[in-house]
């Protein structure tokens, strides 16, 4: 029962203040990105205080010392909504490459198209990827980071989609790092679920992968996808909505330890 009372808190405190945040954010449209932005990610970093101190879900962030001092291209694991929150409390200033239908969605898409998003159809094909260089270019001018979840879906905990190149195709054309983020939140945050469950999701930012002359797109995303699967292996099975093979790993590993 406290932990329905806790997310219906959540939720009603969200439904309150979203439309606020939003007000402010479209009002403030005339004036220069940077401004825009002050409110969109003042209200990701609300929420992540409501989830931590109203439902009792909490992060700890490991390898924080390896975020670059420039502008990079940040690739994640994309789990739950949690993410698309926390990333832009961890992270400098940032956009998101996202699927164009999103921006239809009432506050949250149009928050996305005011706060400079990189919108992309799945219909684009290899138009998508001229789009994502192009405006990623852009963006980066203005000193904006890029956020883009490579496997293109939220992908369940314990489960491992296709990767694909657009996050390494902007590295290697642009001359600028991958940061690769692992993390466990869709073992407390599942997808479309009403209900999220305390506990404590791990953050692991891993060193930078930097493009050089002889590297493609796709030793850049091998490199990338190691790295991440490697560590969703280490820091999953501990929520309520872990994998069950990743469970019965880690409860093996401490018996072992």
């Amino acid at each position: 029962m406290s932990l329905i009372l806790r997310n219906l808190v959540y939720w009603l405190v969200l439904a309150l203040v979203t439309p606020l945040f939003f007000l402010a954010l479209f009002l403030t449209a005339p004036l220069p990105r940077r401004m825009r932005h002050v409110f969109g990610e003042s209200w990701a970093r609300f929420l992540l205080w409501m989830l931590v101190h109203v439902v009792g879900l909490k992060y700890r962030v490991v390898g924080a010392e390896n975020i670059p001092a420039t502008p990079s291209v940040i690739c994640s694991k994309h789990q739950s909504g949690w993410e698309t929150l926390a990333l832009q409390e961890i992270f400098p200033s940032q956009v998101y490459v996202a699927k164009k239908e999103l921006l239809w969605i009432p506050f949250f898409g149009w928050g996305l198209a005011l706060m400079n998003s990189i919108a992309i159809s799945r219909a684009d094909g290899a138009r998508a990827t001229r789009i994502i260089q192009e405006q990623g270019r852009e963006r980066l001018s203005h000193g904006f980071w890029i956020t883009i979840f490579p496997e293109g879906t939220r992908v369940r905990p314990g489960q491992h989609g296709r990767y694909k190149l657009g996050a390494a195709r902007m590295a290697q054309t642009l001359g600028i790092p991958l940061v690769p983020v692992a993390h466990n939140a869709g073992e407390f945050w599942p997808r479309n679920a009403f209900l999220k469950y305390p506990g404590e999701v791990t953050v692991v930012i891993g060193p930078a992968v930097m493009p050089t002359e002889t590297s493609t797109p796709d030793s850049l995303m091998q490199q990338v996808e190691a790295w991440i699967e490697a560590r969703q292996r280490e820091i999953g099975g501990v929520g309520p909505f872990a994998d069950p093979e990743e469970r019965r790993a880690r409860l093996a590993r401490t018996a072992a330890a």
